[in-house]
């Protein structure tokens, strides 16, 4: 990125995180929700993305129950969009301040139990209400979580992030280079956080059953925790109406002897949050690349 944009982006994020800052949580889902509904107005290319996902996913829902999912899904944006920007708020300490308020964690005994075991966690999630928030509130729980994630651009956005999170304790290990910090965190006894709701191609991804598709999707979590001895916590997390964004740590994963199936089922896990919950999904994300239908095999990137 060019320099002085790179400078200029620096203007309106901090500018932003300043703003929210202050806002008591009724008004910043007030204004949140808000923003969404213009965000879907004046967002016509990811609207038309979402709506094809929703049709091809959700194939039981009337025309008028999809416009309802889609207005409510752009207010959760909006509302992510300002907690979010939490994490660009140039005051020390606030982002952890913010997330001990917005967030409240549930079934932490099941983590405390698979980490008992001392070979280490793999916390399987997704994008789901506010992810951020998950990893933020589940370390300052007492979870030692590293992350797996790509380095970001400009270099001040990626340093940024990286305090911002490890101020609640949050690592990262960055793609595509990941296995060496994966494995040598799961030795001293951590937890990894993967998400299985990203398109994943070959190597690391293979087709799945995913939302009524058979579509490329993240298939290291099986053999890594056989592999490592590690035990599987799914984590889900979800945004209340109060505001409250829970985050419940389900109990350990059981393991089968096949690989495949084992991934299988953790995909179904994955989609059995998103259907509890559609509206605080990233159904504006192009997940389904070269996925296959069954009424008609389709690449919705090709549309």
């Amino acid at each position: 990125m060019n320099p002085l944009l790179a400078l200029l982006l620096r203007v309106p994020l901090h500018g932003l995180g300043l703003l929210v800052a202050p806002l008591p949580r009724a008004g910043e889902l007030k204004l949140g929700r808000a923003l969404g509904r213009l965000a879907l107005k004046l967002d016509p290319k990811r609207r038309r993305i979402a709506e094809e996902n929703m049709r091809r996913c959700l194939p039981d829902l009337s025309d008028a129950q999809r416009g309802k999912l889609l207005r409510a899904n752009y207010e959760h944006y909006g509302v992510l969009v300002l907690e979010l920007a939490h994490m660009f708020a140039p005051l020390p300490g606030h982002w952890r301040a913010y997330a001990r308020r917005a967030a409240r964690v549930e079934g932490f005994d099941n983590w405390r139990r698979a980490h008992a075991k001392g070979r280490g966690t793999l916390i399987c999630s997704a994008h789901l209400a506010d992810w951020e928030l998950m990893a933020a509130a589940g370390a300052m729980a007492g979870v030692p979580a590293t992350i797996v994630t790509r380095r970001l651009k400009p270099d001040w956005l990626h340093r940024w992030m990286e305090k911002t999170r490890r101020s609640t304790g949050v690592a990262c290990a960055y793609q595509p280079r990941t296995m060496p910090a994966v494995l040598k965190a799961l030795r001293r006894g951590e937890s990894i956080g993967f998400v299985m709701d990203q398109y994943m191609p070959p190597p690391m991804g293979a087709p799945l059953r995913f939302l009524g598709a058979s579509v490329d999707t993240l298939t290291a979590i099986a053999p890594l925790a056989r592999r490592t001895d590690a035990a599987i916590v799914p984590v889900s997390q979800v945004r209340d109406p109060d505001g409250t964004v829970r985050i419940v740590f389900e109990p350990e994963f059981p393991l089968t002897e096949d690989d495949a199936a084992d991934n299988q089922r953790l995909a179904g896990l994955v989609e059995r949050w998103i259907r509890a919950e559609p509206a605080q999904w990233l159904w504006v994300h192009r997940r389904f690349k070269h996925a296959v239908w069954p009424d008609a095999p389709k690449d919705l990137d090709k549309k």
